[in-house]
């Protein structure tokens, strides 16, 4: 890594834990060449890295019980919750077969969907992605794989990296009694696989509504790839998708 480019990761992060604590503003311009001021941040990041950041992917096996792909199938959809719908619906968008991915609130009411209200962790509703994919190229068990290993911790409860409340849930709102037995095997074959150091916590619930989040959150990781949040917590779960599911993965 160049200094410049080291600089640049330093300050990204420590912007993003200043913004975090509510301490800084919004910064979109990440160059500083002072030794000293590199000094302090370096040593702030250390005393936060052990307990921010996005940790590295679980491999997990595939879902022994699955639905077959469906030639004939019209598409259909997915609904999932796993922390801040930004990294989630960024993952999302780089799956093959994906048609869309659509950031969005479920679990609660129409009249509280919005997102200052379900901020305060007390209206039912999850920051929750809704997929569109078509069924004849990828099933609803390959979406949860991909949604249990590199897209959010399953074991975490109630909040997910930096983000807590119960609208950081992992909730999978399954849509009929087929997603529904799917998502319950597989649950109960990772928990019986020991593949993460403790137990699962992902609730799985029938979809009531999905309603879409407000216009600024839609692609949001796309839009500000610069964005020190998006660059520490969300832009390596997109980085673990290549590299765990180099056949899933497309770069568009």
């Amino acid at each position: 890594m160049t200094e410049t480019a080291f600089e640049t990761f330093i300050l990204r992060i420590t912007l993003y834990r200043w913004r975090a604590s509510g301490l800084a503003p919004e910064v979109s311009v990440f160059r500083f060449s002072s030794p000293i001021f590199l000094l302090l941040m370096i040593l702030l990041v250390g005393t936060v890295a052990c307990t921010a950041g996005n940790a590295a992917a679980v491999a997990v096996p595939g879902p022994a019980v699955d639905a077959s792909k469906a030639p004939n199938s019209s598409q259909q959809t997915a609904v999932v919750a796993g922390g801040c719908f930004w990294g989630i619906q960024a993952v999302f968008q780089h799956v093959k077969s994906v048609i869309s991915a659509t950031s969005g609130y479920s679990g609660g009411e129409a009249k509280t969907a919005e997102y200052e209200v379900v901020s305060t962790g007390e209206t039912g509703h999850a920051e929750s992605v809704k997929i569109t994919y078509d069924p004849s190229q990828i099933t609803y068990g390959e979406l949860l794989r991909v949604f249990f290993s590199v897209a959010h911790d399953p074991t975490q409860l109630n909040r997910q990296g930096p983000d807590e409340g119960t609208q950081y849930r992992s909730v999978i709102f399954y849509g009929n009694d087929e997603q529904k037995k799917i998502a319950e095997a597989y649950i109960a074959q990772l928990n019986q696989s020991k593949v993460f150091p403790g137990a699962i916590v992902t609730q799985v619930v029938p979809v009531k509504a999905f309603y879409p989040a407000e216009a600024y959150h839609q692609d949001y990781a796309t839009r500000h790839p610069d964005q020190p949040y998006i660059v520490y917590n969300d832009a390596p779960k997109v980085v673990h998708l290549r590299q765990q599911f180099p056949d899933l993965y497309t770069g568009k």
